[in-house]
C-alpha cells in the first residue's frame, strides 16, 4: 500500500499456494481473488482429519465471480488426498450445494459425509492434519471493509 511492499502477505501465500499474483495484495474491488486460510478450530486446536467440523459462510458472500473452499495437506501444501474424492473442495457452483434457510452456507469437514449434505462436504483423512483456504473470486467491498467474515471451524461432537 502507498508504495510499500507487502512481503509478509506475499511470503505467506507463496508458501501456501506458490503464487505471487499481484491481486493477492491488491485492494481492487471485483477483480482478481483474495484468499484466507484457516488451520485451527474455534478453540485454537489444529484441524484434525479424524474429527468433524463445520464452517458457515454468512449470506451474500462478497465474491463477484464465486468462491471456493479447499482442504490442503500441511506437509505437501497440495490438495488433501482423500480416498474416493477427486478434489477436496466445495465451490459456489458445486452441484448439490445446499444453502441454509437464512442464505448462509454451511460446509462440513470430516472423514464421513453428513446425511443429506453430501454436496456441502469436504472429506478429510484420519491421522492427518489439514488446513483450509477460502478463495473469493472478484472480492467486493464487504470483504475489504470487514463487514463480511466467514465463520470459524466449529468442532462437532
Amino acid at each position: 500500500r502507498n508504495g510499500a511492499r507487502t512481503l509478509d502477505a506475499r511470503t505467506t501465500f507463496f508458501y501456501l499456494s506458490t503464487d505471487l499474483d499481484s491481486t493477492l495484495t491488491s485492494d481492487a474491488h471485483g477483480v482478481g481473488s483474495k484468499s484466507s486460510f484457516l488451520a485451527t478450530d474455534s478453540t485454537g486446536a489444529y484441524l484434525d482429519g479424524a474429527k468433524s467440523y463445520t464452517v458457515t459462510l454468512p449470506p451474500e458472500v462478497p465474491a463477484a465471480e464465486g468462491w471456493s473452499m479447499v482442504a490442503y495437506d500441511p506437509q505437501t501444501r497440495s490438495m488433501l488426498q482423500a480416498p474416493g474424492t477427486p478434489r477436496p473442495s466445495v465451490v459456489s457452483s458445486s452441484p448439490g450445494l445446499v444453502q441454509n434457510l437464512d442464505g448462509s452456507t454451511t460446509i462440513y469437514f470430516g472423514p464421513e459425509p453428513p446425511a443429506g449434505r453430501e454436496g456441502n462436504w469436504i472429506q478429510t483423512v484420519r491421522g492427518k492434519g489439514w488446513f483450509l483456504v477460502l478463495r473469493l473470486g472478484g472480492p467486493l467491498k464487504a470483504w475489504f471493509s470487514g463487514q463480511w467474515r466467514p465463520g470459524e471451524a466449529i468442532l462437532n461432537p
